[in-house]
């Protein structure tokens, strides 16, 4: 794998990335122009500009620089025996580069019930940030742990509504339709740009939400974008068949 593939590897699964090369050296020196090392939160992934007391240096200054919320990229110029501690007296130029990582999928999905604990692990292997929200601790704790999975035991759903952002996909799959009007309310009221709001349920049951979200005033614009019946139709009611229909069809929207 090529340093490129690899940044691009760390990137598109929401990590930053400091890339460090040696951009000129002079005199005697540990690293050769043109060498690269590349560092992320967790330390050096790969590469060297030279081992011992000057790659130290580096993966501290790289580390800096990953704190760092104002720059983006440092150069600087090292005399290795005065300003590094090395015998050898030679001089060593290092750029970092700060390669941002991408903004990952965000969904957020209220309930963990039998479809949600089928769904979760459909997902997690894709490039994602999960939030899944619910009143019952038994059901959270079942849930698969991953680093891209966060749970929250709530006394309400309506109290997990700050974790949705303006470009997060919502789920809401809770125990039933008195739990799903107000998360619905509160999305949409708060996020009318919100690209996919999805709720389990078959048609009646949207008739039914959009009926009660208008008398409580909830716009005719903002209801359109309710997606209920959540999942393709694809037929049967087992959870594992359900939840892939549901990942089908995230998946597509995301790419609309």
């Amino acid at each position: 794998m090529n340093p490129w593939q690899e940044i691009a590897r760390f990137t598109e699964t929401g990590t930053d990335v400091i890339v460090v090369t040696v951009a000129a050296a002079r005199g005697s020196v540990p690293g050769e122009a043109g060498a690269k090392m590349l560092v992320t939160r967790d330390g050096l992934q790969s590469g060297t500009v030279g081992g011992g007391r000057i790659e130290a240096r580096a993966l501290a200054e790289a580390a800096e620089l990953l704190d760092s919320s104002e720059e983006s990229t440092r150069l600087v110029c090292w005399n290795l025996q005065r300003d590094i501690g090395m015998t050898c007296g030679g001089e060593m130029t290092l750029l970092f580069e700060r390669i941002a990582a991408k903004p990952l999928w965000h969904l957020v999905i209220f309930g963990a019930g039998h479809v949600v604990q089928a769904l979760v692990p459909v997902l997690l292997p894709l490039s994602c940030r999960i939030d899944v929200i619910d009143t019952r601790a038994d059901w959270l704790v079942r849930l698969t742990s991953a680093k891209n999975l966060t749970t929250h035991h709530l006394a309400s759903f309506e109290e997990g509504i700050d974790l949705v952002g303006e470009r997060s996909f919502v789920l809401s799959i809770t125990k039933g339709h008195a739990s799903d009007v107000p998360v619905l309310r509160e999305v949409l009221g708060r996020y009318p740009g919100i690209p996919f709001v999805g709720v389990i349920g078959s048609a009646s049951k949207r008739a039914a939400l959009v009926r009660d979200l208008r008398a409580e005033g909830t716009g005719g614009d903002l209801l359109d974008k309710i997606t209920c019946p959540l999942g393709l139709p694809i037929g049967g009611n087992d959870p594992h068949e359900i939840a892939i229909s549901i990942a089908a069809q995230l998946l597509g929207r995301r790419g609309a």
